[in-house]
């Protein structure tokens, strides 16, 4: 049975691009919708160009109510029939209620080497820690930010001189590279973690 991938975005969507790539050939899984909590989120576009179908839910008219926001987005992951949902740079905190009722199906990426650095700013906080390696985490989504069971990690070197802004373009394609790692894995059944040097 091929599975169904929904991947969640708020921008321009490269890791998305990544995912969708490698669900192609002998892959256990498709991609089924990427939805946005940005209408005007850059990945929606490169998403239709994919011939992905896509969805926008405006988080901002719900203000504070994210139990009506995150209803209207189940709507569309239940219209898509996804069975796995991938978050690629979706930058809304998820309530328990709706990580609970994905538990077990629900991936993320994070900028960092988990559990360091769990939130934002991940490459300003390594190197402001004089960390002599920063890099990327995949990890199962629980109610807990950043928290749950890491199923792959890829490190980069942190330079001298570096900035957030160089160390993330070195972070980025190692993003690129492990996510479709751990997805095609974990669609498999696999749980083991894949760590990339």
């Amino acid at each position: 049975m091929t599975l169904r991938v929904a991947i969640l975005i708020s921008g321009g969507g490269s890791n998305m691009m990544a995912l969708a790539d490698s669900m192609t050939g002998d892959h256990p899984a498709r991609p089924c919708l990427v939805l946005s909590n940005d209408p005007d989120a850059g990945g929606l576009t490169r998403a239709q160009a994919m011939g992905i179908p896509v969805a926008a839910v405006d988080h901002r008219p719900f203000g504070r109510d994210r139990a009506a926001f995150e209803a209207l987005m189940q709507t569309h992951l239940t219209d898509a029939g996804a069975d796995i949902i991938a978050l690629a740079g979706f930058m809304r905190v998820l309530t328990p209620n709706f990580v609970a009722r994905h538990a077990g199906r629900m991936l993320n990426i994070h900028p960092s080497l988990l559990p360091k650095y769990k939130g934002l700013n991940t490459h300003a906080r390594a190197i402001e820690a004089g960390d002599h390696e920063a890099g990327c985490s995949v990890h199962e989504v629980t109610p807990e930010l950043d928290d749950g069971p890491i199923l792959g990690q890829a490190r980069v070197p942190v330079l001298p001189g570096d900035s957030a802004e160089t160390l993330a373009a070195r972070v980025l394609p190692m993003e690129h590279t492990l996510y479709p790692l751990v997805l095609r894995r974990f669609a498999q059944g696999d749980r083991s973690p894949v760590l990339l040097p």
